[in-house]
């Protein structure tokens, strides 16, 4: 037991890993904050080009949101960041994880806001047109907002996802808390750093998780 709390959860390796572990949060933090709202206006865009009357946007947008729901996230990202340079586009590691995420999130976020619009009843749209309201206001003001509430509990546990997601990132050496905790690791020989980020992951994520599992009892009631 011991050898298990010292190669596992030794505090004093913790303390001392924990302002690397800490830096490497903030590029993680940093990371949400432009891939998440990123992600939102993308998804609503797709939703809107999935129900597109022009078949060719349609059907192209409905591929993309294929491929990119097929594809994993890091093998995307492996594409974006060694791809790009053959086509003459130099790009830092951040650059490549932001598009690649965007890619992916868009196409998630997407699917579940489309389901959101087709789930508000027709006689939405036409209660508010009948008030004078054009359609883009009708769909800004009216529709969009009933779907997202229809559909938050995906919304919020895709947002989750995106969080873990970030840990990818650090296949492209990019220092966010998952890298530097397994540098922390690499020099002291013990897994208490990865330990450390799990607990730091755990605390910002469970209220999330929480929070899906509430929403989901109340759309169920």
């Amino acid at each position: 037991m011991d050898v298990l709390l010292q190669q596992f959860f030794n505090l004093d390796i913790m303390a001392k890993a924990l302002p690397l572990v800490l830096q490497g949060l903030k590029t993680t933090l940093l990371i949400c904050l432009i891939v998440i709202p990123m992600g939102l206006i993308g998804g609503v865009l797709v939703a809107l080009a999935s129900r597109s009357t022009v078949r060719a946007l349609r059907v192209s947008v409905t591929l993309l949101v294929d491929l990119m729901r097929a594809l994993p996230p890091l093998v995307v990202l492996i594409l974006v960041y060694s791809g790009l340079p053959f086509l003459g586009l130099r790009i830092s590691p951040l650059t490549a994880v932001v598009i690649a995420f965007f890619l992916n999130n868009a196409a998630y976020y997407g699917e579940i806001i489309r389901a959101g619009i087709e789930s508000v009843p027709a006689g939405q749209w036409e209660a508010a047109r009948s008030t004078g309201l054009r359609a883009d206001q009708t769909f800004t003001w009216v529709i969009l907002p009933q779907g997202l509430r229809n559909v938050l509990p995906d919304l919020v546990s895709n947002t989750v996802e995106v969080v873990k997601l970030t840990s990818l990132a650090s296949v492209v050496s990019l220092q966010e808390m998952l890298y530097s905790a397994d540098m922390a690791r690499s020099l002291t020989f013990n897994a208490s750093p990865i330990v450390l980020a799990a607990l730091i992951y755990f605390a910002l994520l469970w209220p999330a998780v929480r929070l899906v599992s509430r929403l989901e009892h109340a759309a169920a009631r």
